[in-house]
């Protein structure tokens, strides 16, 4: 397949934020002995494979390069958390010396300083990838990019709030606190920074004036269903965290009908644009049908595997796809004719090597 090569920025990024998270899971286990940090490490990654599968199936068509989402994901677990700690701390600092009593100084912690700082900070990873635009096709891969460094957040402050109960109330309270952070309300850190996601996805693949407002207006809805949830739980008041709990919710909907209008959408280009390749002799009437459902294109997969051909087959439609993006955002954006064709012929190059059938 035709791919970027790694960025140095990008590599460095991720050793930095991937030692940060080493670094702060270390003076977690320090602090909290090896018996409450085992079993807190142990709630924190136990539902991860399942959310990872859930938000990587998000983008089946069209998935983005691993080092990006593990860039994402460390950033999140790393530099957002160690970043996102020290500054509410400070925040907090900064409220008592102007007097305020410390258990209001702890809710404005809670409240407002973590959701304003965390959700910049997991939405910062976002900006960094701008650099790889090309990357970022749609308003999925927005979602995916923000939703995998909220679970890499996720993931290393659950342990540090796992840990916390197993303090106060032994593994009894761990796992208690297992239940409403790992099993009701997993999605959470995800569903916040999705909507910064849909922002800077909005903001790139767009022409409308004012588009970048669009990061503005998902941030500030980041911050509100963050601080909405951290209210209601800080409240103590199950009528109050129901009542968050049901707009979170319609939100994790919201964004799943997006992904799937925009598949659909995408699936339709495909049926626009391949046909004008058939002179090529690389796509044929049949191979559309069978690019333009996900369906057809797994049971070609799964045809390909038994007929030796399981890489070849990926190859095609991973690059049939890419070539449709490319068109999609020859529509969008003032795509330089040059590169334009530099890019067709690459994909129409891969369509052709892995065509065996």
């Amino acid at each position: 397949m035709l791919v970027q090569r790694p960025s140095k920025a990008l590599l460095v990024g991720l050793v930095v934020s991937s030692l940060l998270a080493l670094v702060m899971l270390a003076v977690m286990l320090a602090s909290g002995g090896p018996v409450g940090f085992g079993l807190s490490a142990l709630l924190a990654v136990a539902p991860l494979p399942v959310l990872l599968a859930a938000v990587l199936s998000l983008d089946r068509l069209e998935p983005e390069p691993k080092l990006n989402l593990a860039f994402a994901f460390a950033w999140g677990a790393g530099v957002a958390v160690v970043l996102g700690v020290a500054l509410t701390v400070l925040g907090q600092e900064l409220f008592a010396r102007a007097g305020l009593h410390a258990a209001t100084v702890d809710d404005l912690g809670v409240v407002l300083l973590a959701p304003v700082i965390e959700e910049a900070l997991k939405g910062s990873a976002l900006l960094l990838l701008l650099r790889r635009r090309r990357e970022i096709d749609g308003l999925t891969d927005g979602i995916v990019y923000a939703s995998m460094a909220g679970l890499g957040f996720a993931a290393v402050e659950n342990v540090g709030y796992y840990l916390l109960a197993f303090g106060e109330d032994g593994p009894g309270g761990a796992v208690q606190l297992f239940v409403l952070r790992g099993l009701i309300d997993p999605l959470g850190h995800p569903i916040y920074t999705s909507l910064i996601g849909v922002g800077v996805a909005y903001a790139l693949t767009r022409r409308t004036t004012g588009r970048h407002a669009a990061i503005a207006l998902g941030y500030l809805g980041a911050v509100f269903l963050h601080a909405l949830w951290n209210g209601a739980a800080t409240a103590k008041s199950l009528p109050l965290l129901g009542t968050a709990y049901l707009v979170i919710m319609a939100v994790l909907v919201l964004l799943i009908v997006v992904t799937v209008v925009e598949r659909r959408h995408l699936v339709a280009r495909m049926d626009v644009y391949l046909p004008g390749y058939r002179d090529t002799g690389l796509v044929t009437e049949a191979d559309v049908r069978m690019l333009t459902t996900l369906p057809a294109r797994k049971a070609a997969r799964r045809w390909a595997r038994r007929a030796g051909l399981g890489r070849a087959m990926s190859d095609y439609q991973q690059a049939a796809t890419e070539l449709t993006l490319l068109h999609l955002r020859a529509e969008r954006q003032d795509l330089d004719p040059v590169r334009f064709a530099v890019e067709r012929d690459a994909y129409l190059g891969v369509m052709a090597n892995a065509r065996r059938w």
